[in-house]
Parts: C-alpha cells; sequence; structure tokens
C-alpha cells in the first residue's frame, strides 16, 4: 500500500466538505424519519383508526388508498377466527394483481382482539400468514379500548414501531 495517497470516501468527493456547526445531540428518536403509510383493513372494526392514530399514516378504513394517499399498504386484522380468514384472500389479491397500480403491500398487522395468548388453530391460521408476507403484532392494550391513545407504545409492537418510524 502506498502512503501519502488519500483513503476512505472522501476520495469520492468533488468539492470541499463543510463542517456542521456544534449543536444540542439529537434524541434518536427524532432522527429516525417517519414512513407513511396507508392502513387498510381486511374486515370491520380490525383497529384501523386507532392505529393511524398512534402510529401515523393514512386511514383508508376499508378501501385502497387514493391517489394522494400513501400507496404503503398494511393491512389490518383482529386475531379472532373470522378476522384471520379475510387475510390470505385479500393477500393473494396483491400477488394476482387485482389492487389499484401502484399500491404495494407493506405487511399484515395483527391486532389482538382479547389479551392473552392465542388458542392453537388461531396460531397456525398465523402461521399461514407468515408464510406469504411479513406480519406484525400489536398486543392487547387496555387504554386504547378506552379511547387513551396517549401511552406508550406496546413493547411487543417493536417491530411495527420501527417500520413506520414511531419508535421513540
Amino acid at each position: 500500500m502506498r502512503t501519502g495517497m488519500r483513503q476512505g470516501p472522501e476520495i469520492w468527493i468533488r468539492e470541499p466538505v463543510g463542517v456542521p456547526e456544534p449543536g444540542p445531540p439529537e434524541p434518536a428518536h427524532a432522527r429516525m424519519a417517519a414512513r407513511r403509510f396507508s392502513w387498510v383493513g381486511t374486515h370491520g372494526g380490525a383497529g384501523v383508526t386507532t392505529l393511524a392514530a398512534v402510529y401515523g399514516g393514512h386511514d383508508s378504513g376499508r378501501t385502497w388508498p387514493g391517489p394522494g394517499d400513501p400507496q404503503a399498504v398494511l393491512l389490518v386484522a383482529r386475531t379472532h377466527a373470522s378476522g384471520l380468514e379475510t387475510v390470505v384472500p385479500t393477500v393473494e389479491m396483491f400477488r394476482r394483481g387485482e389492487v389499484p397500480y401502484g399500491v404495494g403491500l407493506e405487511g399484515v398487522v395483527l391486532v389482538a382482539d382479547a389479551p392473552g395468548r392465542l388458542p392453537r388453530p388461531l396460531s397456525q391460521r398465523i402461521r399461514r400468514i407468515e408464510s406469504l408476507t411479513g406480519v406484525y403484532r400489536v398486543p392487547w392494550v387496555p387504554e386504547w379500548r378506552l379511547g387513551d391513545l396517549s401511552g406508550r407504545l406496546p413493547r411487543e409492537a417493536g417491530p411495527l414501531a420501527r417500520l413506520t418510524g414511531s419508535a421513540g
């Protein structure tokens, strides 16, 4: 190796780089850029409005996002039997190209329908969904049921918070 050569990424810079003014350090959560999503329920009562309020993004209800809305979709369903039954057919619509042009599936968000562990048959259905696409789980949050959306995000939903840029 020759000495005297510049090494590192500086060799690709074509002009001087200014030194940033020193200031207070920025908190980690402030540096994270929030991604915009459209939340789409696969059935009524899935929790789309609550998730959009808590994590940010567009509440599409049960319809596809419009032209001015974020085209990245997070499908939402509850973890009860009838809620889980709606997920696979909706995911298949993406595979078959039966969704509006430009709309893309980012994953499925499964919202707990009750506190506690899921019965085995429901866990098996979720494994099937996980074999098709990314799944994000949101636990039962009693405060949300009462309309209090101001508390801390559930620790178990950390992956969803990171995806949406809501971690902090």
